[in-house]
């Protein structure tokens, strides 16, 4: 049996109210009928968590989420963007057509650099 990739993505926050406010209220991610303790799961596939610090991690000791890409389709990204960027939200790179679609890179509450494409991946 071989690993089929990812399937639970979660980020370590600073603060979990805030930071799920944020994915829900700006970024538009509805959150799960569940969530494990010290976190919050958004209905998304794969899983996609915020999640508070584990034991040990110092989320001060340095850039946050530095060498990962994450990347979240979404329908409608140049919609999402104009709606990041009106709430306030630092956008690294402004919306360009890739070979994922329409393609932009915001920066969350925490620093992590999420990236929006419009056009799905192969399987």
């Amino acid at each position: 049996m071989s690993i089929s990739g990812p399937d639970f993505i979660a980020l370590q926050v600073r603060n979990l109210e805030r930071a799920a406010s944020f994915y829900e209220d700006v970024v538009g991610l509805s959150r799960a009928p569940f969530s494990p303790p010290h976190a919050v799961v958004f209905d998304t596939r794969p899983a996609f968590a915020v999640r508070e610090a584990a034991p040990g991690v110092d989320l001060e000791a340095g850039p946050l989420g530095l060498g990962v890409a994450l990347w979240m389709h979404d329908p409608e990204s140049a919609t999402r963007h104009d709606a990041l960027a009106a709430a306030g939200a630092k956008i690294l790179q402004a919306p360009f057509d890739g070979p994922f679609g329409t393609t932009f890179v915001f920066q969350d509450l925490d620093g992590y650099a999420i990236t929006l494409h419009d056009r799905t991946t192969p399987a």
